[in-house]
């Protein structure tokens, strides 16, 4: 893992705290986990959304962490499953790196018409959102932010969402 992206991760966590937001991830290593250590350096509200049924299941088949989160979220959801609970308890969705869940959080927060940044310079699915948004051409109401500085984007984030909240779109009625 780049030092230079762990860093800049933790940078985010820390801003996130100094803005007085919470932290939500899916409770997983790696990048994810390197902005709560940093929110937590800073004295933040940090939680994990699981995809495990329990703590057990949580550590020994996910291999995912618990230092450092104060409240956890077990959805047995999996995952995939657990993007959306994620995605759903957030104002605010940031992308950093990532690879195909990242994707999916992403799709899931731009159809329902979230704020989301993007943390540029991070690699993955964060350094490829505008090569596909033209693809996408859908009308969602969503908001994006992209920044290659940490505290700068949460900053523009936490701003743009202050001045007109993030409105979710209706669900369209079954026919």
């Amino acid at each position: 893992m780049d030092p230079d992206v762990v860093e800049r991760c933790k940078e985010m966590g820390r801003a996130i705290a100094d803005a007085g937001c919470a932290l939500l991830t899916g409770g997983c290593p790696g990048l994810p986990h390197y902005a709560i250590i940093g929110c937590k350096e800073n004295g933040g509200l940090t939680v994990g959304v699981s995809p495990a049924l329990s703590l057990q299941e949580h550590i020994e088949v996910y291999a995912s962490p618990t230092d450092h989160i104060d409240v956890m979220i077990y959805t047995g959801s999996g995952l995939m499953g657990r993007e959306v609970v994620g995605v759903r308890s957030c104002d605010i969705v940031i992308i950093v790196g990532g690879r195909s869940g990242t994707l999916g959080e992403f799709a899931i927060a731009y159809d329902e018409g979230r704020l989301i940044g993007v943390l540029t310079g991070t690699g993955g699915v964060a350094d490829h959102i505008d090569d596909f948004l033209p693809v996408i051409q859908k009308a969602t109401g969503s908001r994006i932010i992209f920044d290659e500085d940490p505290r700068r984007l949460v900053e523009r984030c936490v701003a743009a969402y202050n001045e007109n909240p993030s409105k979710i779109r209706p669900r369209e009625s079954a026919a």
